[in-house]
């Protein structure tokens, strides 16, 4: 074994994917304090992701030329042609990442040799100023950071230092560490305050800088990161066919408080923000961040948590221009804006920035991988037509195992083997849990040990060691919540959108009933797309139609749902599966016909609805989460 790979390292704190140094509103819990049970779903999904996920991904890597690219800049191997898009380092440094969070959860050592081969790639690939991309360092005639609105090479490096710092901190790696600072000091060196005053055209190394300031105490990266959000927002990209906000590079990000431009590099920069605010206190970034979140959140997210309604630019769209069937909804859209809720959660301890991590997390990020793990959507429609062309990569009918444009695989990989991260919080009196979830969790004296099936079932049990304050989420749609409590003192009542706050003393027992009544919900009328349409959900969980469950000959466009009518549930293989009643109408002979009302005529079915996370694995076919009231 490499003596500078080692597992299970000898640290019992080990940060999660997002640790401050500058003490926030609530503290993340060492990812060693975090165990979720392997038997409940998010505990079953890093499993799925141990065993079947990461390996794919690293097959992928290899098979598509990704590490090839590395390879073929050394002298054992003769040039050959770059194969993949420009980014592809960054396919391989998240697949990376997912590695390191992995070691670090279960203290697996199956990739410790392939670790130890790519480091001495790594190193022997990257230049002696520490300059390493091996798109650029393939052409002969392309000058490093030359087209920094095209070239990604900020954020192939970004995505470097995150799988350098989860290795360091999941497997104790120093090699990857190295290699990432040698990168880390060259942005320092060439466009700190005195350098070349250039960002990068998709942000991302905002944030990654500042978790390698957090990881080695090194307070230029802290800084450098600090230069690239505000120099962002000043015109200083070529503005190119899609324009500046594209780039986010329209408005300085003070000012920039509509959601805009690409949604993955929207989000990322927010993100990327917000933990600068949780380094440097800056009270007018966290405004900013506020006022951008409203927009995003609240006048731009899909029912599913998806974010970007179009597909030409992969971007959000204007306010409430939410077509289901138009979503793009790109994958690594919803995993960025997790991220960033989780660092606003951090910033102001509210409790909607977590309601909107676990919207996404069991909704838009759910559906977009398989239920073996080896297949995934890139972009997440909550609609797809009968007779739909499929073929296309950026709107399958089905998942696909891998894609030319390969980002949200392993971004899904990297998510689930840290997701144990993201569910719980503490400060200096109080244990916080943001993501209902069997598991213990464990902050200073005190431990919490919950039992729940929770997506499916609204009965949460926990059962507390040692002293101190317990705070439980209560979700926004929980109206009706009870709780009885035992060996303990109840301090805040179960309100909706708020915390649940007992005094617990050791053998304390907290139970929290969370009404799971299916409802019926609607859009805001400036959603066009959508009026007259309504959306079925139970507890977190969206619902959608397929057409695997109609009979023969009836499409689910001809659907309409009976809004006053019993909602049945039922077992089934993927969660509670809803059972209710609809009108089907005739199908039209013609494309437009003169108005007549429908209202009541159509012939009566009973349809089944499943979980929107669970759509799309019997195969393709067409879907639908919003459906017209009879």
């Amino acid at each position: 074994m490499n003596a500078h790979i080692r597992t299970a390292p000898a640290r019992t704190q080990i940060p999660g994917p997002a640790a401050p140094r500058r003490r926030p509103q609530l503290e993340p819990l060492a990812l060693s304090a975090v165990r979720l049970d392997p038997a409940s779903l998010l505990g079953g999904w890093q499993e799925l992701n141990a065993t079947a996920t990461i390996p794919h991904c690293v097959d992928n890597v290899d098979r598509t030329g990704v590490i090839a690219n590395f390879r073929r800049l050394t002298e054992e191997h003769p040039q050959q042609d770059f194969r993949g898009f420009w980014f592809a380092d960054s396919d391989l440094y998240k697949t990376l990442e997912a590695i390191g969070w992995e070691m670090g959860r279960s203290g697996t050592d199956r990739w410790v040799p392939m670790l130890s081969e790519l480091a001495d790639l790594l190193e022997q690939v990257q230049k002696a100023d520490g300059y390493l991309n091996t798109y650029v360092q393939g052409k002969p005639d392309e000058e490093p950071f030359s087209h920094p609105e095209f070239t990604h090479e900020f954020y192939c490096a970004g995505h470097l230092m995150q799988a350098a710092v989860a290795l360091h901190r999941g497997g104790g790696d120093e090699r990857f560490l190295a290699i990432a600072r040698r990168v880390a000091d060259l942005i320092v060196t060439a466009f700190g305050d005195d350098g070349r005053p250039i960002i990068d055209g998709h942000p991302e190394v905002e944030t990654a800088l500042i978790e390698l300031y957090r990881e080695t105490g090194e307070e230029s990266y802290l800084h450098a990161a600090e230069l690239q959000v505000e120099r962002r927002g000043h015109g200083s990209l070529p503005a190119g066919r899609f324009g500046s906000q594209y780039y986010q590079d329209h408005l300085p990000v003070r000012e920039a408080t509509e959601a805009i431009g690409h949604s993955v590099r929207q989000l990322y920069l927010a993100a990327g923000v917000t933990d600068l605010y949780l380094e440097n206190g800056d009270q007018t970034l966290l405004q900013a961040m506020e006022q951008l979140w409203d927009s995003a959140f609240g006048t731009k997210m899909y029912l599913t948590g998806g974010h970007g309604s179009r597909h030409r630019d992969e971007a959000y769209g204007d306010p409430y221009e939410l077509p289901p069937d138009r979503a793009y909804a790109e994958t690594c859209a919803s995993i960025a804006a997790l991220q960033w809720c989780w660092r606003m959660l951090l910033a102001t301890g509210q409790a909607r920035y977590a309601e909107e991590m676990e919207r996404a997390l069991l909704n838009a990020i759910a559906a977009s991988i398989a239920h073996d793990g080896t297949a995934f959507f890139y972009s997440n429609p909550l609609q797809l037509r009968t007779g739909h062309d499929g073929s296309s990569e950026d709107a399958p009918s089905e998942r696909l195992p891998w894609y030319d444009c390969a980002c949200c695989p392993p971004n899904l990989a990297r998510l689930y083997a840290s997701l144990h991260g993201y569910a719980a919080t503490s400060d200096a009196t109080c244990l916080q849990l943001h993501l209902v979830a069997a598991g213990t969790f464990t902050a200073g004296n005190l431990t919490a040990v919950v039992e729940t099936g929770y997506p499916w079932d609204g009965d949460v049990m926990v059962t507390v060691r040692g002293r101190g304050e317990l705070a439980i989420r209560v979700p926004n749609w929980a109206a009706g919540a009870t709780v009885d409590v035992t060996e303990g003192k109840v301090l805040a009542e179960p309100i909706p959108g708020d915390y649940l706050r007992v005094s617990c003393d050791d053998g304390a027992t907290v139970r929290l009933t969370l009404p799971m009544t299916p409802r019926l919900v609607r859009a805001d009328d400036r959603v066009d797309a959508v009026r007259g349409c309504v959306a079925i959900e139970r507890g977190p969980i969206v619902y959608c139609v397929e057409q695997a469950d109609l009979p023969e000959g009836i499409l689910v466009e001809q659907l309409r749902l009976e809004p006053s009518a019993t909602i049945v549930e039922e077992p089934g293989p993927d969660g509670v599966r809803l059972r209710l009643s609809a009108l089907v109408s005739p199908l039209d002979a013609a494309l437009y016909q003169p108005y007549a009302s429908t209202s009541s005529t159509g012939t009566p079915i009973i349809v089944t609805a499943v979980p929107y996370q669970a759509w799309a694995n019997r195969g393709p076919g067409a879907m639908r989460v919003w459906l017209p009231l009879a």
